[in-house]
């Protein structure tokens, strides 16, 4: 029996149940099991860190750590080799003060004494004690739909009032791991008042806010007189001063979302009242304040979304009058102002962040490359998603670039990251890679070869994979028809009983990248096996992806080039 397995190769060894998770597959978007802990990526694009330019690189990293970036690095024994050829790597991205994973806490019941004008703290919203680690879920499918978008890092913010609690920094690792960077990271704030209680203003809330941070200021003082001076009475502490005791030492900042201009300004006035430190979030009208906020030096995040053009899109071009085509013109500028804001944020030497909250997963590229057509430089752009976000939250010790010794949090693209066509393969986040699908870019998945010239790949390929069963192969045959490319493919039968052949699917040629999928049927198992390779003349290099198992090098030669080549 075993021969027999042997015979049948990397199949066989799926089938018969020896390799369940490998190589790439050890970590399917669950990232649930890790069987190695050591990887390398070979001969990829590699970018280290904003306005870097890209250098065919390998990077190795092991138990989640950088071990090496470079093109002579060593390659440990046990790393499983991945071809990077044709993909590009990045640092991974870093979320600002987001709310992915956080789940709402459950209303506190009202006492029977309540007294709307002064409610308990936790009544009203004001719970500085709390830690978004109590309420942050790293299995979330929030944080699935954003690693997908390419974020390794959170900075997560609790749910709740006017003062909801303190921040923590996630790694977007594996679901069943603590996932913790940092413990009370920030305290959250906003100008969200209470609902039929005080305080129920933005002006109650600022009022409130000055009224918890003195107290607690006193609170301390008292503390410290207590324990330095005999006869002193022994100070009461609220669970709320105590909360706000690491803002008051100025050990943490304080993280105050802040939408609008208005709101932006009585953040920073409260910040100079007390010298507090500060962090604005959420920002999302900000051009009137661009020159208040340089000249305080606060750090920014702003929402990774752009305002929706309904309704410069509603405009009617025939029929209206003049006044009504005014305010057409006010609305369209407007809305192409917004879209310039980040823009102008770079140009006034503020090095912004983002922050992931309230946007969508699904639009994070989308909009990255909106900002970027209205003058936001690829630098600023990549910058803000990777070292500006580190920097802020005191993490670029760990992350924000690709270097020896930082967390192995990477992106890897099929093309340059700015590019309309390209589109995240691989996510790696605290060591643990994330696969997702990859559209094929062919017109209509048919196997149109995108301008590849014509017949360039077609003929007998001899092809050989390196697994972990050893080294195997067989025969790739492609050919075109009325422009389709397809073919069939031998592999060595799961059941040990020579090769087999499979047609392929969904062929196609981008520049000098092949790609092409085949069906397999394992012991019962049926899967789709991917083979990804860049031709250069008659050989290709690239990597052969097995759902379950992982990618494995693949090298192959063009033995019998078709008559049309």
């Amino acid at each position: 029996m075993k021969k027999q397995f042997l015979k049948a190769g990397w199949l066989g060894l799926l089938a018969a149940g020896i390799l369940t998770h490998a190589a790439w597959g050890q970590s399917d978007p669950t990232g649930k099991r890790r069987v190695t802990s050591t990887y390398a990526i070979t001969n990829a694009t590699v970018i280290t860190s904003p306005g870097q330019p890209g250098s065919k690189a390998t990077v190795v990293f092991k138990d989640g750590v950088i071990l090496g970036v470079g093109s002579g690095i060593q390659i440990p024994k046990e790393a499983k080799v991945f071809a990077g050829d044709s993909l590009f790597i990045y640092p991974g991205f870093i979320d600002g003060a987001g709310n992915m994973g956080i789940t709402k806490p459950k209303d506190p019941e009202r006492p029977k004494d309540f007294v709307s004008s002064n409610p308990p703290d936790e009544i009203a919203g004001i719970t500085p004690w709390r830690s978004a680690t109590e309420q942050f879920s790293a299995s979330s499918s929030q944080v699935d739909d954003w690693r997908k978008a390419g974020f390794t890092i959170s900075q997560v913010i609790p749910d709740g009032g006017m003062l909801p609690g303190k921040a923590a920094i996630m790694v977007l690792g594996a679901g069943n791991a603590t996932n913790l960077i940092q413990i009370n990271s920030g305290l959250a704030a906003n100008f969200r008042g209470s609902r039929g209680m005080y305080p129920a203003t933005a002006a109650g809330v600022m009022a409130k806010f000055r009224d918890v941070y003195q107290n607690s200021t006193l609170a301390l003082e008292h503390e410290k007189m207590y324990a330095s001076t005999a006869g002193v009475k022994r100070p009461q502490v609220t669970p709320t001063q105590q909360g706000m005791a690491a803002v008051v030492q100025k050990q943490i900042p304080v993280i105050f979302t802040a939408p609008s201009d208005l709101e932006i300004r009585r953040a920073i006035a409260l910040q100079k009242e007390f010298g507090f430190k500060l962090i604005l979030s959420g920002l999302e009208n900000y051009e009137t304040v661009i020159d208040l906020i340089k000249s305080t030096g606060t750090p920014v995040l702003i929402k990774l979304q752009v305002p929706d053009d309904k309704a410069v899109k509603a405009q009617k071009s025939e029929g209206v009058t003049e006044d009504t085509k005014a305010q057409y013109a006010r609305v369209k500028e407007a809305y192409e102002n917004a879209l310039k804001q980040a823009a102008m944020l770079e140009k006034a030497g503020i090095a912004f962040a983002f922050t992931t909250i309230d946007a969508k997963a699904g639009d994070a590229m989308k909009t990255i490359q909106t900002l970027v057509k209205n003058g936001l430089s690829e630098k600023a752009a990549l910058a803000a998603l990777t070292s500006n976000p580190a920097s802020i939250l005191g993490i670029s010790r760990v992350a924000g670039t690709i270097e020896k010794g930082k967390m192995a949090n990477l992106v890897i693209t099929t093309d340059s990251l700015f590019k309309e066509d390209s589109q995240i393969k691989h996510v790696v986040a605290d060591g643990f890679v994330f696969d997702f699908e990859v559209k094929k870019k062919a017109a209509n998945g048919n196997g149109k070869t995108d301008g590849a010239p014509a017949g360039s790949v077609e003929g007998v390929w001899e092809y050989t994979s390196e697994t972990p069963a050893g080294s195997s192969g067989g025969e790739i045959v492609l050919k075109r028809t009325n422009g389709v490319l397809s073919g069939t493919i031998s592999y060595d039968d799961p059941a040990g009983s020579g090769k087999v052949t499979s047609p392929i699917k969904n062929a196609s040629v981008n520049g000098k990248t092949l790609s092409f999928e085949f069906d397999v049927n394992a012991g019962g198992l049926s899967l789709t096996v991917s083979i990804t390779g860049e031709i250069n003349g008659n050989s290709m290099e690239g990597s052969l992806s097995v759902p379950q198992m992982g990618s494995f090098p693949v090298k192959a030669t063009l033995s019998s080039p078709s008559l049309s080549n």
